[in-house]
C-alpha cells in the first residue's frame, strides 16, 4: 500500500520554525459531525457602562477614556513591560542562572467605540482605520532607540485569556527580539541566502497552484491553513508581494489586508455559529537597524476550537511533553473554512 497523507500517520515540517507536528488523519476519517454543542447566546451591549474600554468610562487608574469615535490607543495600565528599567544582568559562573533586564512598552488598541462590534462584524473600511493606527503606532514605537521589535496582536475570547469583551488588540514593543521571531528569521534567512528568493513567497506560489489549503485570496493577500499547522483551524495570511514592515503597505494593500481580515474572521465565527476565539498577530522584520531582506510580511491566527464552540484542543500528554499532534488534516480544515459564508450571521 502506498503512503498517503490523507490516511497514514506522518510528521510535517514547519519551514518557518524548524519544528515538526505529528498528523494522524486516520483518527479523523469518521464523517464530519459539525457543531456538537452550541455556545450559550451572549447579549452584548453597544455601550457597557461597566467596561473600562468604552468611551467616556473610567479605567482602573482613574483615567477617563475620551469620547473616541473610531479606533483608539493608549498605554496599558497594567503593562508587562516598562520603558524605565535599570540595566541589569544575573549570571552565575556555570551559566545556570541567567537573567537580563528588559525595557519596552505595551499599548492597547480599541478597535471601535462600540462594545459589541468585533472585527468580523466591522466593515473593511473600519478595519482599515485600525491598520492605519497600527502603522502610526509602529512608526512611533520604532523611533525609540532601545526598541528592537514591535508585536501587533489580538487575543479574542475568554478561552484565550481575554479579560474584556470590548473589541481590542495590543502592541508590545520590546528591547529584545522575541524567540518566535528569532526562529522565523533564522529559517527565512537561510532560504534567502541559498536561493535569493523569499521563503514565504515560494511557499505561497506552491499553495496557489495546489489550492488544497487556500481559504481566501484577493489581489494582494492569501489566507491558507499552512501545511504544518498545529492548531485545528490555524491559518496564515501571507502578502503576495515580498516586503518587511506594515509601513510598506500601499493604500490598495491596506484595503486588501482589511478585507481578508474581515472575511477570515467572519468564516471563523460562522464555522461553529459562535464568536470564535483566537490569538492572532502580525509577524514582520525586527527594527534593530539591521537589514532583513529575507523577511516577508505575514499574520498568524491560532484558534483553539476543535469540533464545536465549546470543544477545545489542549496541548497535553505527548503533545506537551514530546511533539504537537493533530487529527484533522490541514487540507480538511481548509475545506471546512472555504465552505463558510463570508457574510456574518448576526445571532450573537
Amino acid at each position: 500500500m502506498p503512503f498517503k497523507l490523507t490516511e497514514h500517520p506522518h510528521r510535517r515540517y514547519n519551514i518557518l520554525t524548524g519544528e515538526w507536528v505529528l498528523v494522524s488523519p486516520h483518527r479523523a476519517q469518521r464523517p464530519w459531525q459539525g457543531q456538537i454543542e452550541a455556545a450559550a447566546p451572549v447579549q452584548v451591549l453597544a455601550h457597557d457602562p461597566n467596561c473600562y474600554l468604552c468611551p467616556g468610562n473610567v479605567r482602573a487608574n482613574g483615567f477617563v477614556n475620551p469620547p473616541y469615535e473610531h479606533a483608539y490607543v493608549f498605554t496599558n495600565d497594567f503593562a508587562a513591560l516598562h520603558p524605565e528599567v535599570p540595566p541589569g544582568r544575573v549570571k552565575n559562573k556555570y551559566d545556570l542562572l541567567v537573567a537580563k533586564s528588559e525595557r519596552g512598552l505595551c499599548r492597547v488598541v480599541c478597535y471601535s467605540p462600540r462594545h459589541d462590534l468585533t472585527m468580523p462584524r466591522m466593515s473593511p473600511e473600519e478595519i482599515r482605520r485600525i491598520i492605519d493606527l497600527w502603522t502610526i503606532e509602529f512608526i512611533a514605537l520604532c523611533s525609540r532607540e532601545y526598541i528592537n521589535y514591535v508585536q501587533i496582536f489580538e487575543n479574542r475570547g475568554e478561552m484565550m485569556g481575554c479579560s474584556n469583551p470590548h473589541p481590542h488588540g495590543q502592541i508590545w514593543a520590546t528591547e529584545s527580539i522575541p524567540v518566535e521571531i528569532e526562529k522565523e528569521t533564522k529559517h527565512l534567512r537561510a532560504w534567502h541566502q541559498k536561493n535569493e528568493t523569499s521563503l514565504l513567497g515560494n511557499y505561497l506560489a506552491l499553495e496557489l497552484v495546489e489550492k488544497e489549503r487556500v481559504v481566501l485570496e484577493n489581489n494582494y493577500f492569501v489566507a491558507v491553513v499552512p501545511f504544518w499547522a498545529t492548531w485545528p483551524f490555524e491559518t496564515l495570511v501571507i502578502s503576495k508581494r515580498h516586503f518587511q514592515h506594515i509601513t510598506q503597505l500601499s493604500p490598495d494593500e491596506k484595503n486588501a489586508f482589511a478585507d481578508i481580515l474581515n472575511k477570515l474572521t467572519t468564516k471563523y465565527d460562522n464555522l461553529f455559529q459562535a464568536p470564535f476565539p483566537y490569538s492572532a498577530g502580525i509577524h514582520q522584520a525586527p527594527v534593530d537597524g539591521a537589514d532583513y531582506p529575507e523577511w516577508h510580511f505575514h499574520a498568524h491566527f491560532y484558534p483553539p476550537l476543535l469540533r464545536s464552540a465549546t470543544v477545545k484542543k489542549f496541548m497535553v500528554g505527548f503533545e506537551l511533553l514530546a511533539n504537537p499532534q493533530r487529527d484533522i488534516t490541514p487540507e480538511l480544515a481548509a475545506e471546512k473554512l472555504r465552505q463558510m459564508s463570508e457574510i456574518h450571521y448576526t445571532k450573537w
